[in-house]
């Protein structure tokens, strides 16, 4: 399974990327907006992990531009999107639903959770 990381952090990437490789999935990391659209456009990911804090671009934004491009070239199955955010608010997270995002987890979280998550998308 691909998986795509979008974390400007590159400590909470390393993390993450421990944690994903226990589970055998392949995971491409990127730290910025431009890098994942273009990753999501050369690519087929299972999963994208969208950290909502980032430099240039939100994730917020980012979301949005790879969804107008699944719309604009007809892709029959979007890729699920699940926010990783420090933001826990209640509006943060309808926010994320209404840009598009399938699912949201708040930082810190364990890697339990992390991988709860992406099974709801990712089966075993």
């Amino acid at each position: 399974m691909d998986i795509l990381l979008v974390e400007d952090n590159l400590l909470n990437q390393k993390v993450v990327i421990f944690n994903l490789k226990k589970y055998n999935y392949n995971v491409t990391a990127v730290t910025n907006g431009p890098e994942a659209i273009e990753q999501v456009k050369q690519h087929d990911f299972d999963l994208v992990l969208m950290d909502i804090m980032l430099p240039e671009m939100d994730g917020y934004e980012i979301t949005e531009a790879i969804r107008e491009y699944e719309k604009a070239n007809a892709i029959e199955k979007p890729v699920p999107i699940i926010a990783i955010t420090a933001n826990t608010l209640d509006n943060d997270r309808e926010r994320c639903f209404k840009v598009g995002m399938n699912e949201y987890l708040s930082k810190p979280f364990t890697a339990a959770q992390l991988i709860e998550k992406i099974r709801i998308f990712i089966p075993e």
